[in-house]
């Protein structure tokens, strides 16, 4: 079954404007005197499934919320009430105790728990107050995302707004997901962000409802994450001599760059996005896109070197080497790391484009494909069985410890088992072919995402 796009809309990609114009400041929502809405239509992204417009406006300061929602609810909706405070002047407080049996406020936010709703799903129903209705901490979220989508684009400002009137339409929102991974892409190996940076771009993927962040953290270009066994991957390979100018290929700046990212520094982002709702999920892509490890270690490659980290883009014939026991023990260890940092449910193993030139060549790999017992076929070059054979051990190790995998597309080819989720990219048909085969599926064509 497809259990996602990558940028995710219920109806429409996403305007990236839009999307960088609302990025900002977890923010609150604020209430005013009842009046009659300028606008019959709410500006909401993603869409909600369903809307009923009024024309009134409500107002109210205080805010209540239901003890049976989780402590990181509550802080939000604290949140919520300061930023209101904030941009509007006016003291909202907060009241934590009110419980869905009891006698609802008749002004105000009322924040209260309802069991029946399905997980990050919400309804807001606005007449005389605000009423909110969530099952868990995402579908909170995503109720105080849509009622600051509702107001006037200061309340992502940090200080008071000076003209802007503050009110909401009445109206009743209910509202969950078409897709449960709804995510977007980082490559911090082509062009490395610092943890701000990173930070910035999770606060703008939680305006828009996105609960998924791939963290793109290895590649030719740049190793970007500490790995306490493996130290040269990023003494070495988090460097590389310069960078291609333009779409010159033959071109290098010669301006030495990169950067990575220490455990630390990795667990600080995984928390920063929990507290958003957003699980990050890292890729180690294996076994192409691996120069920056091979010139760190260059024992782990065909040939042995000498390697350099790419300062250009494509895609490079130098590999991991599959014949030889001691990469995989590499992939293991590092993944392991990997494992300990991310406690996400999928490990992104990438599997794109790898180039078999190396493996034809090498007296390891035909090594192994002999002991295999691997032959190529009218489907798949013997070498193509040989890069399923990767996954496959890899997939066997990361199940072990209680994830799966997430591969691009490629990863199909000879095969692979039905646990894996594959990420499709090369278009459609191999999210097509993949949901057929009973895998689930990330649609990602790389023709419109």
């Amino acid at each position: 079954m497809i259990i996602a796009i990558f940028v995710h809309s219920h109806d429409t990609y996403y305007n990236m404007k839009k999307l960088l114009a609302l990025a900002g400041f977890l923010a609150a929502g604020c209430l005013t005197m009842m009046a009659k809405v300028p606008e019959t239509r709410l500006d909401i992204t993603p869409s909600p499934k369903s809307v009923e417009i009024g024309k009134l406006k409500i107002s109210g300061a205080p805010f209540y919320c239901d003890p049976r929602l989780d402590s990181l609810s509550r802080v939000n909706v604290a949140a919520l009430a300061s930023r209101l405070s904030t941009v509007t002047g006016k003291i909202s407080t907060t009241a934590i105790g009110l419980s869905a049996s009891a006698t609802a406020p008749q002004k105000g936010f009322v924040f209260l728990y309802d069991s029946s709703l399905e997980s990050e799903a919400y309804t807001i129903k606005i007449d005389r107050c605000v009423t909110v209705k969530a099952s868990d901490f995402n579908g909170i979220l995503y109720s105080i995302q849509t009622l600051k989508q509702m107001l006037p684009e200061s309340i992502y400002s940090k200080k008071k707004a000076e003209k802007d009137s503050w009110y909401l339409p009445v109206c009743t929102i209910k509202d969950s997901p078409r897709f449960k991974y709804r995510g977007m892409h980082l490559d911090c190996s082509r062009h490395f962000f610092n943890v701000a940076e990173v930070k910035r771009y999770l606060d703008i993927m939680a305006v828009h409802k996105l609960n998924t962040f791939h963290w793109h953290l290895s590649d030719d270009q740049g190793w970007r994450i500490e790995i306490q066994q493996y130290p040269r991957l990023t003494e070495t390979g988090a460097y590389r001599s310069g960078t291609m100018i333009g779409r010159d290929f033959s071109s290098n700046d010669g301006v030495v760059y990169g950067g990575y990212y220490t455990q630390n520094e990795i667990r600080e982002v995984v928390k920063y996005a929990s507290d958003l709702g957003i699980t990050v999920i890292p890729e180690i892509d294996l076994p192409g896109h691996m120069l920056a490890a091979l010139t760190s270690y260059p024992e782990l490659g065909c040939t042995g070197g000498p390697y350099a980290v790419w300062h250009k883009w494509g895609v490079a014939d130098d590999v991991l080497c599959p014949g030889k026991e001691e990469t995989f023990v590499f992939i293991e260890n590092v993944l392991s790391e990997v494992m300990e940092l991310f406690p996400s449910k999928y490990i992104h193993i990438g599997g794109d484009e790898c180039p078999k030139t190396r493996w034809e060549e090498c007296e390891d790999c035909q090594k192994r494909i002999a002991e295999l017992g691997i032959h190529g076929d009218e489907h798949h070059t013997a070498e193509q069985y040989l890069q399923n054979y990767v996954t496959a051990r890899v997939q066997k190790f990361v199940n072990a410890h209680g994830r799966k995998i997430i591969g691009w597309d490629e990863i199909l080819e000879g095969g692979v088992s039905d646990n894996a989720t594959i990420m499709s990219w090369r278009g459609e048909e191999g999210g097509i072919e993949a949901a057929q085969l009973g895998h689930r599926v990330i649609m990602t064509p790389n023709q419109y995402l």
